[in-house]
């Protein structure tokens, strides 16, 4: 038997297997290492989203501590309208001894912790408060904030003030419904702008309002205002308006390119609020010359007669916004005022010495008994009421803001410049006169307002009402407009309702509201027609009563500001006439002359400075 050999061949190639094999193997170490560092891109991407994420949240945290907490203090602020508890909660703050600190927390989010690190009294009308807030997320567990927690850190400068209010700005300005009925074109001429907090209607007839007409929509009125303007008003042109300005000394000046500047121009910037430009327009943002303003945005208008055409551009369709009212509920601040004025101004602006420089404020009245002025105020403020009468020979004299504890019983002439403040009622009882009157024909724009700084100014500013005329013949004309269903109730900012007011309700002195402390027989045994009012009213309440009496109308020059409304006007023609000194005359917000009128407060946000982002590495 034969043997069968079989040859076994062994694999040929053996240098390539091998370097396939390493091939893999490399391929193997590459994408472990792609994988490895796949995965701590992974993480650190992670990481950084996390801590952005974190960045996020914890930013909203600290200004949702900062938003709270300058919340609080602004209700309280605006609510008292002074600074008592502010300086009590934060006076003698740093940072390393914070005041009027508080947390919170936003329930699936994290919290907050805020506290005051400053607070500086700038004058008696400002405050500064620096807060510091720190927004965290508890992400150790423990409840309270630590080292190792995302934590972002705030500081937030905000300024409390009691600043001049922008219903100064207007000839006349209503916190409820204006209204103009029964005037044509020339029984009522204003010389000024118009406002009201709730719609402003003209009805049977046109007054000629050589100004803005402005509505305000106002869910606080009852019933609601839409905010409308309900039709625009006579107008006049510019050539007309500078044809009638000839001896008018009241008015505001008709716009002149060549002294007033181009429009656009910083000269025409600086004097457009105190020029009459008929035809509204918007200017570098801010708005010129005449406009109607509503809820449904503002627009331009020309109207020449009655019969004429009426023509409307729309500027923006931005709505009006509500002007808050200062409010004189505690006239205990108000005597505080008087007590503690000294006057302040050294120089006038044609560089003559102001006289009255350093004195406390004060009412002078001429005794004929002496023949001898004698001062009503001790320390600025008259105990009780009082009433105060000036002759041209021997004019009323004040200075700076004085108080009546209740009422202030006026008429006649008046020098100085001061406002009487009341914890009751103005009640005047014949016309007021300034000795001293300004005349705004010189010179043009600012330099026609800036001459007129040492002529006479006076302000009336009422806790209860501003009563018009002999009070001891009221009938239903005025009363009808002083009380309920023409008298309207409203909600205040935090939704507490006030009721309308009623002038024939009786309050602690035993008198209705719109009577004196001093009784009707006396009001009725010193009244004289009320034919012309030189000042500025303001009143939370009712301005109103029976004017024009003598039966050769009247004017007001100044402003009428309050609630309600309720002059019934007995003669034609009537005039309004704004005092433009009192108007914000520029960047630092500041009147020509400041008599102290009253304030609304304001609360400002200025810098924000972020100190930075941390949490645990």
């Amino acid at each position: 038997m034969k043997a069968k050999l079989t040859l076994i061949k062994r694999a040929k190639h053996t240098k390539k297997r091998g370097a396939a094999l390493m091939t893999t193997f490399l391929l193997m170490m590459v994408l472990t290492i792609a994988g490895a560092s796949y995965i701590a891109a992974s993480m650190t991407s992670e990481r950084i989203a996390n801590r952005e994420q974190f960045d996020i949240e914890t930013s909203h945290l600290a200004e949702a501590g900062l938003q709270q907490q300058l919340g609080v203090l602004w209700q309280d602020f605006s609510t008292t309208q002074n600074f008592v508890d502010l300086d009590k909660w934060c006076q003698g703050a740093s940072a390393s001894a914070p005041t009027d600190a508080v947390s919170g927390s936003i329930p699936g989010v994290g919290n907050f912790s805020i506290a005051v690190i400053s607070y500086t009294k700038v004058d008696n009308f400002t405050r500064t408060i620096e807060f510091r807030s720190v927004g965290w997320v508890d992400g150790a567990g423990t409840g309270s904030l630590a080292t190792t927690d995302p934590q972002k850190v705030v500081d937030q400068t905000a300024t409390y003030q009691l600043a001049r209010s922008g219903v100064f700005d207007y000839t006349y300005f209503v916190n409820n419904y204006g209204w103009m009925d029964g005037f044509g074109p020339n029984d009522l001429i204003v010389a000024g702008d118009m406002r009201a907090n709730g719609d402003f209607n003209i009805t049977n007839g046109s007054p000629t309002v050589n100004g803005s007409v402005m509505a305000c929509a106002s869910t606080k009125l009852i019933p609601v205002a839409a905010g409308h303007v309900n039709g625009a008003p006579i107008k006049w042109s510019d050539s007309t308006y500078a044809a009638n300005q000839v001896g008018q000394t009241r008015w505001r000046q008709d716009y002149n390119s060549s002294v007033d500047g181009a429009v656009g121009s910083t000269a025409y910037m600086q004097n457009m609020g105190l020029i009459f430009q008929s035809i509204g327009a918007s200017v570098n943002g801010q708005y010129a010359g005449a406009i109607l303003a509503d809820s449904t945005g503002t627009k331009s208008w020309d109207r020449e007669s009655l019969t004429g055409s009426t023509t409307e551009s729309q500027i923006d369709t931005n709505p009006t916004k509500e002007l808050i009212m200062p409010d004189l509920s505690d006239i205990s601040n108000y005597e505080a005022l008087s007590q503690n004025y000294t006057d302040q101004l050294q120089t006038y602006q044609d560089g003559a010495a102001n006289p009255n420089y350093g004195k406390p404020a004060y009412i002078e009245t001429w005794d004929s008994t002496t023949n001898s002025y004698q001062t009503l105020t001790t320390a600025g403020v008259v105990s009780g009421s009082a009433a105060i009468i000036g002759t041209q020979t021997h004019p009323i004299i004040i200075h700076g803001p004085v108080t009546f504890t209740q009422d202030a019983v006026i008429k006649g002439y008046v020098s100085g410049q001061g406002t009487i403040y009341t914890g009751r009622n103005v009640q005047i009882v014949g016309s007021i006169i300034y000795s001293n009157p300004p005349n705004f024909t010189t010179g043009s724009g600012i330099s026609a307002v800036a001459a007129n700084q040492k002529a006479d100014m006076l302000g009336m500013a009422a806790n209860g009402s501003i009563i018009m005329g002999d009070t001891s013949t009221f009938g239903s004309n005025p009363l009808q407009y002083m009380t309920p269903p023409f008298t309207v109730g409203r909600y205040d900012q935090y939704g507490n309702y006030i009721p309308p007011f009623n002038a024939t309700a009786t309050d602690s002195t035993g008198k209705m509201l719109y009577q004196s402390t001093m009784g009707d027989a006396y009001i009725h045994s010193i009244a004289s027609s009320v034919d012309q009012i030189d000042g500025i009213m303001y009143t939370n309440n009712c301005a109103g009563g029976n004017i024009a009496t003598g039966g050769n109308g009247i004017k007001l020059n100044g402003s009428i500001i309050s609630k309600d409304e309720a002059m019934v006007c007995w003669s034609l023609p009537m005039a309004e006439n704004y005092d433009d000194r009192i108007r914000d005359q520029g960047p630092t917000s500041q009147p020509l002359i400041d008599i102290d009128l009253p304030r609304s407060p304001q609360l400002t946000q200025t810098s924000w400075h972020d100190l930075g982002f941390s949490m645990a590495p």
